[in-house]
């Protein structure tokens, strides 16, 4: 569940660690937006991204609006023959060179019957996305990740890409270039992990910031509020922890990590 924003991250360094940033007021459609991946044009259009009607695309003059609906980024639904084809979740947004690619999740819920598939498109616009479909990155009953959820690094010449949600937690997993595809022979290696209770990280983020690199997840009990409230301190929610290097060990409070390969 894509819950970090990566143009907006660098505003949170100037925020005490005891304060809170007021909320941005957003016009126009803002209730669409489960899962949100934004990104400015060069032209100074924002985009936003987001889980449903086949990754619903919205743009905007200004990151608070208004926002208008454009319509669905992979209309005819994903080349990837899973469940949940044709209701893709959280994608991830990123420009290489002159091309943006969006990853985005094929998966049902509490499934581990799940990939990750990639589109491209020059210019951002409806209409323009090819999908490209596999990446490599995809899991089943017994592995020890849940391949959902990718999120690309850009560290250098190299690709990085963070996934995973439940299970055993975050892993990561090294890109060719361009990044459409894993890097052949390349293992998948856990980045973060929850030892105890539901293991309910998801949602990677990394972002490299000065000389470190952060790597932001969800964690918590995401969902069912309607019914059942989760115990104090187990609220769904946003952490964050760092390393010196895009591979690992990351290291927090508010991470726990333990090494380990598919």
């Amino acid at each position: 569940m894509r819950s970090t924003l990566a143009f907006s991250l660098l505003s949170f360094w100037s925020i005490s660690v005891d304060a809170y940033a007021n909320p941005l007021t957003c016009t126009g459609v803002c209730t669409n937006a489960h899962d949100p991946a934004l990104i400015r044009r060069d032209d100074g259009t924002y985009f936003r991204f987001s889980t449903g009607g086949k990754i619903a695309i919205h743009s905007a003059p200004s990151i608070t609006g208004p926002w208008t609906y454009k319509g669905a980024a992979i209309p005819a639904g994903s080349k990837i023959d899973k469940a949940g084809k044709n209701d893709l979740w959280a994608p991830d947004v990123t420009k290489v060179g002159n091309t943006y690619y969006l990853y985005y999740s094929v998966s049902s819920f509490g499934s581990q019957d799940s990939a990750i598939g990639v589109a491209t498109s020059t210019n951002l616009d409806v209409n323009s996305w090819a999908d490209l479909g596999a990446t490599g990155v995809a899991s089943s009953s017994g592995k020890a990740y849940n391949a959902i959820d990718g999120n690309l690094l850009i560290d250098g010449s190299d690709y990085y890409m963070s996934f995973g949600s439940f299970w055993n937690d975050l892993y990561q997993v090294k890109m060719a270039s361009p990044p459409i595809k894993v890097v052949s022979g390349s293992a998948s290696s856990q980045i973060a992990y929850v030892p105890s209770g539901t293991h309910a990280q998801e949602a990677a983020f990394l972002y490299k910031y000065g000389s470190y690199y952060y790597l932001f997840f969800s964690v918590g009990s995401c969902c069912g509020y309607d019914a059942n409230r989760p115990a104090a301190g187990a609220e769904y929610k946003i952490k964050v922890c760092r390393s010196s290097t895009a591979t690992g060990n990351f290291v927090s409070l508010a991470c726990f990590y333990t090494a380990g390969y598919d």
